[in-house]
């Protein structure tokens, strides 16, 4: 499990491994509940285009074509 953010170009191959000592400490034991993976990034990047607009509001193309109308 990878803790926290991963630094780097957005599509850059990550290489995992085994780790080469067995995890003993307090957290390393403790059980996974899994229930969202994230992908979007806190730099212009997210789930839907829905979110985009809330966040961005409205693009020049919207605004030429609400006018248009």
């Amino acid at each position: 499990m990878i803790k926290g953010c991963v630094i780097g170009p957005r599509k850059i191959v990550l290489t995992l491994r085994k780790s080469l000592h067995a995890a003993t400490s307090r957290p390393a034991l403790e059980k996974v509940v899994l229930k969202f993976i994230d992908t979007s990034s806190k730099f212009s990047r997210f789930q839907t285009s829905d979110e985009k607009s809330k966040v961005m509001g409205p693009m020049k193309k919207q605004k030429t074509a609400a006018k248009k109308n």
